[in-house]
């Protein structure tokens, strides 16, 4: 960051670091989506690069609004946060009257192939107006009639729209990604205490109130009972991924995607990348997430305001939660949630979505005081990577 003689604060250069893990892992994507869906392409529209070509697309469209999301200045967005999360608004509600149904759901609005996912870009939407409105509120945060209660009315509006589709993945990770900016914005332990009783106790009642969610809990607890009915899924996945060992088979040999991994193109491509690429190469995808996720809360650490430090919390958080998330359900870490893995999973909306997010996070690098060197930045504590901001 630099400063005219006027006083201007001139943005800088971004983080490069950052920028090349965005572009490593977006390429990483197209190729295993390609990989992941041209036999499902083949089968119900007779062509394999159905999935590949619209996929590419949408990266075009992601490219386009990360690149404008890097040359507008940040604290622009906290000047219109009210109108931004008003249309978010707007747009969960048409999907609820007017969108297009898939899978027993209905997210979409659009007709055929020309169709998005508002509940994606909700995540973004979420995270400004959330920084705003907690950056204005300062310490008073900490009250209950300041602080707690409209936070819980707040996320409890948006979340009710999403949970209505239904989209109970969505809706826990902008939990986690809401919690997590209150706490950094200064919330006490008493406050976090309440939400995560509170959350929890709604989680567990929404987990177990669709019976398609309770076979997600069942094929995580005790999948090996009914291998070919609830706990197919997770078992293939399990058994793709133990296919691939250490080298893996080969890109384009996966066996899992001939029809025995559900949703092998979305949900399950790690599993497919796991037994094409085999640990090695997955490891390294999880190491980048990983290194995302650090540069990501270095960047916060490091924004000159705290509206800054809020909004890059809260997409490193978003990507980093979701990665867990989609990697744990298929690795049977955690229980099967159907989010999409960022970059990586077929998804036009959720790519489009995550790469403006990337754009906004690099423009935010672009402000902060100069780097520190390498082996410095690596000798901060973890403990240290996200500060909570000062009141």
């Amino acid at each position: 960051m630099t400063v005219r003689e006027t006083g201007e604060q001139v943005g800088g250069r971004p983080d490069y670091a950052l920028l090349v893990l965005t572009g490593v892992l977006t390429i990483t994507g197209l190729i295993t989506v390609y990989s992941a869906s041209f036999v499902i392409g083949l089968a119900a529209y007779s062509d394999p690069n159905y999935f590949i070509l619209r996929q590419a697309m949408w990266a075009g469209l992601g490219l386009v609004l990360m690149v404008a999301a890097m040359q507008l200045d940040y604290r622009v967005l906290r000047t219109i946060a009210m109108p931004i999360m008003a249309i978010t608004i707007l747009m969960l509600l048409a999907v609820l009257v007017l969108g297009s149904e898939g899978g027993g759901a209905r997210r979409w609005l659009g007709t055929g192939a020309y169709t998005v996912q508002p509940a994606e870009f909700a995540k973004l939407s979420v995270i400004v107006y959330l920084a705003a409105w907690l950056a204005a509120k300062g310490n008073s945060i900490k009250s209950l009639e300041n602080g707690l209660l409209p936070f819980v009315v707040i996320i409890g509006s948006v979340s009710t729209l999403i949970v209505l589709e239904p989209n109970l993945g969505t809706t826990l990770i902008i939990l986690l990604i809401t919690v997590t900016m209150f706490y950094v914005a200064g919330a006490t332990w008493l406050q976090m205490a309440a939400l995560g009783a509170t959350g929890f106790v709604s989680m567990a009642f929404l987990a177990t109130a669709a019976g398609y969610r309770l076979d997600r809990l069942f094929s995580f607890f005790d999948a090996e009972s009914d291998p070919l009915g609830r706990g197919f899924q997770t078992l293939q996945s399990l058994i793709s991924i133990g296919n691939g060992g250490f080298g893996g088979l080969g890109l384009g040999a996966s066996r899992g995607k001939f029809f025995y991994i559900p949703e092998s193109h979305t949900d399950g491509v790690f599993a497919v990348l796991a037994e094409e690429a085999g640990f090695i190469a997955t490891s390294m995808v999880v190491l980048l997430f990983v290194i995302l996720m650090v540069r990501g809360y270095w960047v916060a650490r490091r924004a000159p305001d705290d509206f800054g430090t809020l909004v890059a919390t809260g997409i490193t958080t978003w990507i980093a939660v979701q990665a867990m998330l989609n990697i744990g359900g298929v690795t049977r870490v955690v229980p099967l949630t159907g989010v999409p893995l960022p970059f990586l999973s077929y998804g036009g909306s959720a790519l489009a979505a995550v790469m403006l997010a990337m754009g906004v996070l690099l423009n935010i690098s672009r402000y902060g005081p100069d780097q520190m060197s390498y082996f410095r930045r690596m000798s901060v504590p973890a403990r240290r990577v996200v500060r909570r901001v000062r009141t």
